[in-house]
């Protein structure tokens, strides 16, 4: 993507559940093709009865919004309350539950454009501060990047799997002027 102005942004629904599929099945691919499997896998999301029902909750939710080119759907943002998983916020907040993007247009500035979106939702319901959690296996590349988008890790965590090794994630955090 050569042009940020053509960039879209709107508000996703129920509809857009195979798009987030697609962009999670993508990104999936493009991880294993890098040896990077700690994060989600090798198996696609859309043949997942857990991630079909994950998207289709975010779908339905009210806080999805897609990054699109020329109609298609090159990112995907959700929002919300933190996951059951990671230590609560001491205050109220705006939680980025999901952020993928189209790894055809890696370095373009969608997941960047995406957060700001984020932030700027936070804004206008009065709050200051939005987290997101993230994988923090293999080198930390996850981490850096998201502290490069202005955030500060804060609280490690594992996800334990049952038949699986565990998950090791991290909280971020960004306060909101």
């Amino acid at each position: 993507m050569s042009d940020r102005g053509s960039l879209g942004l709107r508000c996703g629904g129920p509809d857009d559940a195979p798009a987030v599929l697609r962009l999670l099945d993508d990104a999936t691919a493009w991880l294993a093709a890098r040896g990077r499997t700690g994060q989600w896998g090798t198996e696609a999301a859309s043949t997942d009865p857990r991630r079909i029902a994950q998207a289709e909750a975010w779908t339905s939710g009210g806080g999805l919004w897609l990054a699109t080119l020329a109609d298609r759907p090159v990112g995907a943002l959700v929002v919300g309350t933190a996951t059951e998983y990671v230590p609560p916020a001491t205050e109220p907040e705006l939680y980025v539950n999901l952020l993928v993007t189209d790894r055809a247009h890696a370095g373009s500035g969608i997941g960047g454009r995406l957060l700001a979106h984020a932030a700027e939702l936070a804004r206008e319901r009065g709050l200051g501060l939005l987290r997101v959690d993230c994988y923090a296996g293999d080198d930390g590349a996850l981490v850096r990047w998201y502290e490069r988008q202005g955030f500060t890790a804060t609280d490690p965590f594992t996800v334990e799997r049952p038949g699986r090794d565990p998950w090791p994630g991290q909280v971020l955090a960004r306060r909101l002027p």
